[in-house]
């Protein structure tokens, strides 16, 4: 498969190079060296074993080829892995290696250890999208723009308040995220410490202290929470960072073009036509929360997992678990860019806020009328001088007052002024400037 070509893209570049097959190696070394010092503690192992066999695994040539081509026969890279390293070692050292370990405490471990450094880099990564948000909700915390649902114009908001919602949206999922934790992987064969007795339970504690890894209540070769609470909480970081494409795509589109991705030499263009200046870090975004929320399917239906050991299931979760992280920092690196650099067109803002001939403002008026009038005769006469300043392209105002002029009933009973007020866009924003205080406070507390 051409890698590089389709899939690395998406990714963070600098995660893919610490998340290789190298890296893999190190973890798991890493996995079977703190069991050697923890059992050694405990006195099962000689004293000096460990550190023994740390010097000579850890200059020692592995053969990551051999042992690739090695889990088609034993099912997981652990297996070739534990004979390599065992056939490294001096024999006085090859009895101690891998002691009462099986090969799903190396792989769940290791990955777990790969995933620390992950899950900090997307902290860090959420943390400066925050702050990108925060700049632009206090600069354009009264800027206007229209509030669109169902794709159509439907009542001003200001475009503070929509970063606003983004930011928590980004926020939510980040103190999610800082909530998950990363288990140690340690119960032999079939999870009980088969022939240590007490002591399994001990070394699993001390293993997981010894790698800053979280100490589970029981080994979970087949409970697989772990990996459900950790795939979900990726899922949710993406879905608050593909919202956020997709209003910024949506608004960048030539005919609306109140916003526009940070301008970047060659960024945005097209093979075939010069003028265009694409959403492409939008689109990498949107791209990549796709395949994220592909693999966490993935994740959700292997989360039963028969009896002792998962019958393919376990297999299953490895390449969408680590291409989920990677999918994700790649995803969050184009949104802090994006936050950063995102440029806003206010004018443009206020000629879309003109673009019914001020029709928009239907419902704010009816609300005024409606004590003259009646509900249903108010909101009628609002909704029919809206359709006819954006058939005629007049003033939404200068109709409404035509209309007024022409019902006897109401004639002079509605004050001039107090119409002016409710045709008037920036005052009629509700909660909107209240909300982008309430947010920023929210997301800079302690």
């Amino acid at each position: 498969m051409p890698s590089a070509f389709l899939k690395h893209p998406f990714m963070s570049q600098h995660a893919l190079s610490e998340c290789d097959e190298g890296a893999m190696l190190r973890a798991m070394l890493a996995f079977e060296l703190a069991l050697a010092e923890v059992q050694e503690a405990s006195g099962v192992l000689p004293e000096g074993a460990s550190q023994q066999m740390s010097v000579q695994l850890n200059n020692a040539d592995f053969d990551i080829a051999q042992m690739a081509a090695g889990i088609a026969s034993g099912g997981n890279v652990a297996i070739p892995f534990v004979k390599q390293g065992r056939a490294l070692l001096t024999d006085e050292l090859k009895r101690y290696w891998h002691l009462g370990a099986t090969s799903q405490d190396v792989v769940d471990s290791a990955l777990m250890l790969l995933f620390k450094p992950r899950l900090m880099a997307l902290d860090q990564l959420l943390q400066r999208c925050r702050s990108a948000a925060l700049v632009l909700m206090e600069a354009h915390a009264q800027t206007l723009m229209v509030g669109r649902t169902l794709m159509q114009q439907a009542l001003p908001i200001t475009l503070g308040v929509k970063v606003a919602h983004w930011a928590v949206g980004l926020e939510q999922s980040r103190r999610r995220l800082q909530m998950v934790e990363l288990p140690v992987q340690f119960g032999g064969a079939v999870g009980v410490h088969s022939g240590w007795d007490s002591q399994g339970l001990e070394w699993m504690d001390a293993l997981a202290e010894r790698l800053g890894l979280v100490a589970p209540v029981l080994p979970w070769h087949t409970d697989r929470y772990p990996i459900h609470s950790l795939g979900t909480a990726l899922d949710a970081v993406v879905g608050a960072a593909e919202k956020i494409a997709l209003d910024v795509a949506l608004l960048t589109q030539t005919e609306v073009g109140e916003i526009a991705e940070p301008s970047v030499p060659g960024m945005g263009e097209s093979s075939s036509m010069p003028h265009k200046r694409n959403p492409v870090r939008s689109a990498f975004i949107c791209g990549a929360a796709r395949q994220v929320h592909g693999h966490i399917s993935v994740l959700l239906n292997a989360a039963a997992q028969p009896l002792e050991r998962g019958l393919g299931e376990w297999h299953a979760e490895w390449a969408p678990l680590i291409e989920s992280a990677l999918l994700v920092e790649g995803t969050l690196e184009q949104v802090a860019v994006l936050l950063e650099g995102l440029e806003v067109y206010p004018e443009q803002m206020q000629r879309n806020l003109s673009a019914t001939g001020g029709g928009i403002m239907a419902e704010p008026v009816a609300r005024l009328l409606t004590p003259h009038l009646g509900t249903d005769k108010a909101k009628a006469v609002s909704a029919m001088a809206a359709e006819i300043a954006r058939q005629e392209s007049r003033p939404y105002s200068d109709v409404l007052a035509e209309v007024l002029a022409e019902d006897p009933d109401i004639k002079g009973c509605v004050d001039a002024d107090a119409l002016r007020q409710a045709c008037d866009p920036a005052l009629y924003l509700g909660s909107g400037y209240n909300q982008v205080v309430r947010a920023k406070n929210w997301l800079i507390e302690i």
